[in-house]
Formats: C-alpha cells, sequence, structure tokens
C-alpha cells in the first residue's frame, strides 16, 4: 500500500470550480457554488477502493452528517483513472455511495481536471474552504492510519471546521493527509 502525503495548497487559495456528474444521483451535475455551504464548504477526494479510504469512511460520513445542518458544504470527489481502474468506475461510485448513506454528491472527475485544479494527491485529500471561498484548511483527518494502531477521531479535521463554523482562530499545524495516490492517466 503506496503512502503519498497531500501536495498542501497554498492556504488563502481561492477554490477551484468545477462541473462534474453526481453519482448519487446519476442525473445531476454539479459546480463548486452548488455544493457551497453557508459558513463555509469541504471538499473531499476519496475513492471506491483505496484502504486510506476504507478506514476513515465511516467517520467521513459522521463529520458530514454533523456538519451539513449546522451550514456547511459537502462534497466528495473520485479523480482515479477509471479505465486501468475500473473498480473506481462511475457505476461503482454509485454503489459505494449507496452502501456508505452517503449525504453529499460524490462526483466524477474524468478528465482529472478537478484534481489538477485543488493539487491532490492522494485519497483521502480534505480541503476546507470559508465563506469567502478561501483555502483554510488542507491536510489529515486526524492521525489514524490502517494499521497503525492510533483510534479514528476526525480531531484534525474536526477542529477545522469548528474553526470556521465559529469563528475561531485556526490551528496553523496542518499535517498533510496520508493516503493512496490518486491513479493518474
Amino acid at each position: 500500500m503506496a503512502r503519498i502525503e497531500s501536495n498542501m495548497l497554498a492556504l488563502g487559495t481561492k477554490a477551484p470550480d468545477f462541473y462534474l456528474n453526481d453519482r448519487t444521483s446519476e442525473t445531476k451535475n454539479f459546480n463548486f457554488s452548488d455544493c457551497k455551504g453557508e459558513k463555509g464548504t469541504l471538499v473531499m477526494f476519496i475513492c471506491n477502493h483505496c484502504p486510506f479510504v476504507h478506514h476513515v469512511i465511516e467517520e467521513v460520513v459522521r463529520i458530514a452528517n454533523d456538519y451539513r445542518v449546522q451550514g456547511l458544504g459537502i462534497v466528495a470527489i473520485s479523480s482515479n483513472d477509471s479505465i486501468n481502474f475500473p473498480q473506481d468506475g462511475p457505476e461503482l461510485m454509485t454503489e459505494y455511495a449507496f452502501e456508505n448513506s452517503f449525504e453529499f454528491p460524490y462526483l466524477f472527475d474524468p478528465t482529472q481536471e478537478a484534481a489538477k485544479a485543488y493539487q491532490a494527491a492522494c485519497t483521502p485529500d480534505f480541503y476546507l474552504f470559508d465563506q469567502q471561498d478561501l483555502l483554510v484548511y488542507r491536510g489529515q483527518m486526524d492521525d489514524s492510519r490502517p494499521g497503525n494502531g492510533i483510534s479514528i477521531s476526525g480531531n484534525d479535521l474536526r477542529g477545522a471546521i469548528d474553526s470556521v463554523l465559529y469563528n475561531r482562530v485556526m490551528n496553523p499545524n496542518q499535517k498533510p493527509s496520508i493516503g493512496c495516490g490518486i491513479k493518474w492517466k
């Protein structure tokens, strides 16, 4: 299992736009504004088969359920090459979203342009934007990784989200996410 770190896009970066198909509905397309929350927006790069994503997916869904009702927009994007990695194809994304009870869009990025715009490097990769769509957090959910014995808490990501929602000072110590590298074409 490869361990790739986030690229750590510069804080203050304006949220790159996208226009992608939602695999939770199969009939809708979304751009950033459609996913934007009243108080901030969390953009996550995930995929169906990554063991790092599987390790945290329950907490991802809990975070989404806890914070979307508080005005946080949430969206997940899969950018993996679905030709060479068919397990990350759009049909299986729909199944994965259903199996994990996603209540947020799970978008397919077939050209990988969204991943490139966000400088996403791995799955999972998390990007938190404030009300002005400026990047205030990028990095890990917490210190837990498959097999390291640390319990999943979501502390880093939850702390960042709380800072945005409650106008608190953002922790300047942001650690990169670690996961499987995005499968580039």
